[in-house]
């Protein structure tokens, strides 16, 4: 299929332009051969470990060149929703990852939970109070359970780790109370990575979920690229999983190649 119209990439981060500390092979040469071919870049993650400041720094210090503007997470979504509804939360988040969303307001009860990838607050007690807050709040029915995202798992050096996605749903289990996912595949979320000037048929979603990030972006009529590098498990899959996706490549550079090769006259 010919990308002649592809005026912006959406691209995921871990396990697709890096893995911790390292790139992907080839990923920082191909990010800039594909600005150098006119496509305007976003770089969509549903990382919520670190702040977004710290995340920009991490990929500066490993070799990619980018602006922290160009950085959109679900992060800055949550905290967009928070505000936006007045919320008073209990954070499941990692520290750094905190510093991106609003300040509680100590003279109000606590009346959400707020849940991203913090493996070092999933323990016993902080679980419990996430879950007293849902169970026992007397005004139960306004009560919110915002799920940063909801992944199932993740790529790291040692190989798959526990996403976010279990904790979440125990909660629901637990309490009765549904979440509200605001991160990939939620359509508002990548909708609102869109600027004005740019049509949806002419973005692509490059990424390393089948599920979050290609299918994700195309129920709203993107093309959507699953790479291999990250937590994408071939033999997890068959063709009947993967109804639609626009293609499969082995890695961010290969998915460069064909974006510049099908764009040439």
């Amino acid at each position: 299929m010919a990308d002649l119209r592809i005026k912006l990439a959406l691209i995921d981060l871990s396990g697709t332009l890096h893995v911790d500390d390292k790139p992907t092979d080839g990923a920082v040469d191909a990010l800039k051969r594909l600005r150098q071919h006119g496509v305007q870049i976003k770089f969509v993650t549903n990382t919520t470990k670190e702040s977004v400041h710290s995340l920009y720094n991490r990929l500066c210090k490993i070799g990619f060149e980018l602006e922290q503007k160009e950085i959109y997470g679900s992060l800055a979504a949550a905290s967009d929703y928070v505000r936006k509804n007045n919320l008073n939360p209990y954070y499941l988040l990692t520290d750094d990852a905190r510093t991106d969303m609003p300040a509680n307001d100590p003279d109000r009860p606590i009346d959400s939970v707020v849940v991203g990838l913090a493996p070092e607050q999933f323990y016993y007690e902080n679980l419990n109070k996430a879950f007293r807050v849902l169970h026992q709040n007397p005004a139960k029915l306004n009560v919110s359970l915002v799920a940063i995202h909801e992944g199932r798992y993740y790529k790291t050096p040692d190989g798959i780790a526990l996403g976010p996605g279990f904790f979440v749903k125990g909660l629901e289990y637990s309490t009765g109370v549904s979440s509200i996912c605001i991160g990939k595949p939620n359509e508002y979320f990548f909708r609102s990575a869109l600027p004005d000037n740019v049509a949806i048929e002419e973005c692509v979603m490059i990424g390393d979920d089948p599920n979050d990030d290609c299918l994700g972006a195309m129920r709203i009529g993107m093309k959507g690229y699953l790479v291999e590098t990250g937590k994408y498990q071939p033999e997890k899959y068959t063709k009947a999983d993967l109804p639609g996706v626009t293609g499969i490549f082995a890695r961010f550079s290969d998915v460069v190649q064909h974006i510049i090769e099908s764009s040439r006259p």
